[in-house]
C-alpha cells in the first residue's frame, strides 16, 4: 500500500505542469508586439516582520522620562472623585439628619451686621491718614532737597550740610514712623476690640478682622517703601539704584490719592509706585472668574452646613470624654470634607477672586501662587501657596532682619512668630477663643520644616515623592481637621450647647 502511494506520487511529479493563464496569454500574444509594461511582483499589504521596538524607551510615569506627560486626565479624575465621594457623604448625612440647608436659619443678629458694616467701611479711613502723613513727609523732603541744592559747594559746607540733612532726615523719619505706627495700630486695635467684644457671629467678625489686617499690612508697606524712596531722593549717591520700573513715577510724584487708591484695591500687599499693567480689561474673563467665585462659595457653604457641621457636633461627646480612638476616627472622617473645602477655597480666593480683581485693576503680575501641590518640603509650601503674603514677609520682615545682621534661621523663626500672631488674630478673635492653637500650629511648622528639608534637597525622585506625601499627611490629613475640631469644641464650650457641661 505504501509502495503504491509512493509510485503514484512519483508519477504525479513527472507529469507536465498545466500552463497557467499568464503563460497561455503570453504564448498567444507572442506573435504580436506588446504595448503593456512588464508585470510587477505582488505587493504585500502587511509586513509581519517590521521592527516595532527600535530604540530604548521609558514609561511615561517613570521619573527618568525625557518628557513629563500632562496629568490633565488625572486632575479631572481626582476632581470627580472628590465631588462624588463628598456628594455621597452629604446624601448619607441628609438621610440621617435631614436636609439642613436653610437660608433664613442663621444666627446673624442685626447688631452684628450694623457694627460689622461700620467697621468694614471705616477701615479705609486709615489709608487716607497714611496718605496725609506721607504728603507732609514729601513736602518736607522737597524743601530739604531745595535747601541742599542752594548751599555752597565747598567741601566743608558739603560735609556739614550732609550731616545736618542726615540728622534732619532721621528725626523726620522717627516722627513719620511714629505717626504711621499710631495710625496702623489704631486701625487693627479698634477692629480687634470691637470684633472680640461686640460682634458675636464668627463669619462677620472674620470678614472685619481680615479686612483690618490686610489694610494694616498695606499701611505698613506704604510707609516702609516711601521711607526708602524718600531716602533715595535726598541721598542719591548712597542709594544702590531704584528699579527702572519706577522711572515713570518718581518720588514724590507717587504721593497722590489716586496712586494710593490703586494700591488699596490692587491684589498685592507690597507697595510700589508703579506696577506692570495690562492693556485692557477682558469682560469674558471677568464673567468667568466671577461665576467661579460665586459657584465655589455656594458649594463650600452647602458642604459645611450639610456635612461638616453635623460631624463636628457629633464629635463633641468624644472630645469631652477624650476618647482618642473615636477622635481619630472623626479626624479621618473630617479630613476628606476639610480637604475638599480647602481646595475649593484656595481656587476661589487665589485664582478666581484675585485674578478677577487683577483683571479689573489691569494688574499684570498674577503669580498669586505657584505649584505648591508638588512641594517636597513644608518650607517650599509656605513660599509658594500664598505669594502676596510671602512677598510681604520677605520684603518687610525677613530681608530687613538679615540685612541688620540677624542670622537667616533666626530671621525665619521671627517671621514665623509674626505670622503665627496674625493667624491667631484672624482665627482666635472672630471665634472669641484666644487659646493659642493657631499660633502653636504656625510655630509647629518649624520642626516639620527641619524634618522635610532633606527630602527637598535630595536629587532622588523617590525622596521628593516621599517628602510630598509627608507634606499632605502633616498638613491636610491631620492639621486642618484637628484645628477645626479644637476651635469648634472651644466655641461650643463657651457659647454653644456644651456651655454648662
Amino acid at each position: 500500500m505504501a509502495s503504491r502511494i509512493d509510485t503514484g506520487l512519483s508519477t504525479a511529479t513527472k507529469l507536465p505542469a498545466e500552463p497557467s493563464l499568464t503563460s497561455r496569454n503570453q504564448s498567444t500574444k507572442s506573435s504580436t508586439p506588446s504595448t503593456q509594461s512588464p508585470t510587477k511582483a505582488p505587493q504585500k499589504k502587511h509586513n509581519h516582520a517590521s521592527a516595532i521596538h527600535k530604540v530604548a524607551k521609558v514609561s511615561p510615569l517613570s521619573y527618568d522620562a525625557p518628557v513629563v506627560p500632562s496629568f490633565f486626565g488625572f486632575q479631572n479624575l481626582m476632581a470627580l472623585m472628590l465631588i462624588v465621594s463628598n456628594l455621597r457623604l452629604m446624601i448619607e448625612n441628609s438621610r440621617k439628619y435631614g436636609f439642613r440647608i436653610c437660608l433664613s436659619c442663621h444666627e446673624i443678629s442685626r447688631e452684628d451686621l450694623v457694627l460689622g458694616s461700620i467697621l468694614y467701611f471705616s477701615v479705609p479711613f486709615h489709608l487716607l491718614v497714611a496718605y496725609i502723613i506721607e504728603l507732609v513727609a514729601a513736602q518736607q523732603a522737597k524743601s530739604s532737597l531745595a535747601r541742599l541744592q542752594t548751599r555752597p559747594n565747598g567741601n566743608g559746607h558739603v560735609k556739614s550740610t550732609h550731616e545736618a540733612q542726615q540728622k534732619t532726615f532721621q528725626v523726620t523719619w522717627y516722627i513719620i514712623a511714629f505717626a504711621h505706627a499710631v495710625n496702623a495700630t489704631l486701625n487693627l486695635a479698634i477692629s480687634t476690640w470691637c470684633v472680640y467684644y461686640h460682634i458675636f457671629h464668627p463669619a462677620i467678625g472674620a470678614a472685619v478682622e481680615l479686612h483690618a489686617t490686610i489694610t494694616w499690612l498695606k499701611v505698613c508697606s506704604y510707609a516702609f517703601a516711601n521711607r526708602d524712596l524718600r531716602h533715595a531722593l535726598l541721598y542719591p549717591e548712597l542709594d544702590a539704584g531704584l528699579p527702572d520700573l519706577y522711572a515713570s513715577c518718581p518720588y514724590p510724584e507717587n504721593i497722590t490719592l489716586g496712586n494710593l487708591c490703586y494700591f488699596w484695591w490692587a491684589p498685592t500687599l507690597v507697595y510700589q509706585p508703579v506696577y506692570p499693567r495690562t492693556s485692557r480689561i477682558r469682560r469674558t474673563y471677568v464673567i468667568k472668574r466671577a461665576g467661579e467665585l460665586v459657584g465655589l462659595s455656594v458649594v463650600i457653604w452647602l458642604v459645611i452646613v450639610q456635612y461638616a457641621s453635623p460631624l463636628l457636633h457629633n464629635s463633641m461627646e468624644h472630645m469631652h470624654k477624650m476618647d482618642m480612638i473615636s477622635i481619630m476616627e472623626r479626624v479621618l472622617k473630617l479630613s476628606t470634607i476639610s480637604l475638599f473645602c480647602w481646595l475649593c477655597g484656595f481656587y476661589a480666593l487665589f485664582h478666581s477672586f484675585l485674578n478677577l480683581l487683577a483683571e479689573v485693576m489691569r494688574f499684570a503680575d498674577r503669580e498669586f501662587y505657584s505649584d505648591w501641590w508638588n512641594v517636597s518640603t513644608v518650607r517650599e509650601y509656605w513660599t509658594s501657596w500664598n505669594k502676596p503674603v510671602y512677598a510681604f514677609m520677605k520684603r518687610h520682615i525677613y530681608s530687613p532682619l538679615v540685612g541688620r545682621g540677624v542670622s537667616p534661621r533666626m530671621a525665619q523663626l521671627l517671621t514665623f512668630i509674626f505670622s503665627g500672631v496674625l493667624h491667631e488674630l484672624l482665627i482666635g478673635i472672630p471665634t472669641h477663643n484666644i487659646i493659642g492653637a493657631a499660633f502653636a500650629a504656625m510655630i509647629g511648622q518649624v520642626p516639620f520644616i527641619l524634618i522635610t528639608d532633606p527630602f527637598g534637597k535630595s536629587s532622588s525622585y523617590a525622596y521628593r515623592v516621599t517628602g510630598n506625601a509627608m507634606f499632605w499627611l502633616f498638613f491636610c490629613i491631620f492639621g486642618q481637621p484637628i484645628a477645626a475640631m479644637v476651635y469648634f469644641f472651644s466655641w461650643q464650650k463657651q457659647y454653644g450647647q456644651w456651655k454648662d457641661k
